[in-house]
């Protein structure tokens, strides 16, 4: 039984590999315990009917319900709980999405073994964890009143036209995409059409072929 002194984590990675590197990293740190792992939200939305461990360690990229859906699920479900996203991708494309969902911190995979302890103490005070980089640009915005693109089109997506997107990405067809995130074909018809006005993608299979360069593009990183 786990010790209610002691700080609890639950890991959601759909990446066996990947939940055991941040579970080392956190038992390693004294008075931190993992008690939960998981590879999908449904599950971790389970676990949570019975526990509340004081901060959950959450992937954007998921099977099925996407991270940035489960924060947005659980903050409506308790506005205290404490999460920290992990991700693969660009920090400038998702870490504010990330915040915007009710997420504490944001941390590039690459950089979670040196940086995962520093967030898990900054948002157990009561902080927000992000790079100074993407900080600066937050800053601007509120100061400007208009978030600064980065430059690239796909950051003009929304959350749910990015998760559309990714999805295209990954040989996905239109009703497998509305079977996953339980919308109606015509609705994901909608969002691919939106995509493809904002990218300036003139068919169906340009978007695809677009969608598979990114998403070939943003797995590179992960090892």
């Amino acid at each position: 039984m786990p010790s209610r002194l002691k700080t609890t984590f639950a890991i959601v990675d759909d990446h066996p590999i990947l939940r055991r590197g941040l579970r080392e990293v956190l038992n390693n740190e004294p008075g931190f315990e993992v008690t939960h792992e998981s590879g999908r939200a449904e599950e971790l939305m389970s676990y949570l009917n019975t526990h509340k461990p004081d901060v959950m360690i959450i992937d954007i990229s998921l099977p099925g319900m996407s991270g940035l859906e489960l924060v947005k699920h659980l903050i409506a479900r308790d506005p205290t709980y404490k999460m920290i996203m992990v991700s693969r991708h660009d920090e400038m494309l998702y870490a504010e999405r990330a915040i915007r969902a009710g997420a504490k911190g944001y941390i590039m995979k690459l950089e979670v073994a040196d940086m995962l302890i520093k967030a898990v103490r900054k948002v157990l005070n009561g902080g927000i964890y992000l790079s100074e980089q993407v900080s600066e640009k937050l800053l601007l915005g509120m100061a400007y009143g208009a978030v600064q693109f980065s430059g690239s089109p796909i950051e003009q997506l929304s959350d749910r036209e990015l998760e559309v997107f990714e999805l295209t990405g990954y040989g996905n067809s239109t009703r497998d995409i509305a079977e996953q995130l339980h919308l109606s074909v015509k609705t994901v018809e909608s969002y691919r059409a939106r995509i493809k006005s904002k990218l300036n993608l003139e068919s169906a299979t340009e978007l695809m072929v677009h969608a598979v360069k990114w998403v070939e593009q943003e797995k590179q990183p992960e090892v």
